[in-house]
């Protein structure tokens, strides 16, 4: 029998399962980057991401991604602090955790990395 957990290096986030889009604005980005001493003694929240998942564990790094309609945009890479899997109320497994950002992609990276690592068709600059 296999296992219904998967083990994931990105994490993938929609801003309703967590991606904290206030703080991680493309725009404001763009005109003066957010820098890791913006960020660097917070934790967010994630929730609800479908299915039992593992992400890689601090000190390894998880690719942070923002998924905005299905386009992904790449922000840097962050340490998951805490995971839970547990069922809701239909009977499914979602995941969810906590984790802190490490790096920050500079825009012109960013877009050049989201460009290059993202799936077919899914970067957020292939529009």
């Amino acid at each position: 029998m296999g296992s219904m957990i998967e083990i994931n290096d990105t994490l993938q986030l929609t801003t309703e399962q967590g991606f904290p889009a206030d703080v991680f604005d493309l725009a404001c980005h763009q005109q003066n980057p957010i820098t890791l001493d913006d960020v660097k003694d917070r934790i967010f929240t994630f929730k609800s991401k479908p299915n039992a998942r593992i992400f890689q564990l601090d000190p390894v790094r998880v690719y942070f991604v923002h998924n905005i309609n299905g386009k992904w945009l790449f922000w840097g890479h962050v340490f998951i602090q805490s995971i839970s899997i547990t069922k809701d109320d239909k009977g499914n497994w979602i995941t969810g955790g906590t984790y802190k950002v490490t790096e920050v992609y500079a825009p012109d990276y960013q877009e050049s990395f989201s460009r290059h690592e993202s799936p077919p068709g899914a970067s957020f600059f292939d529009r």
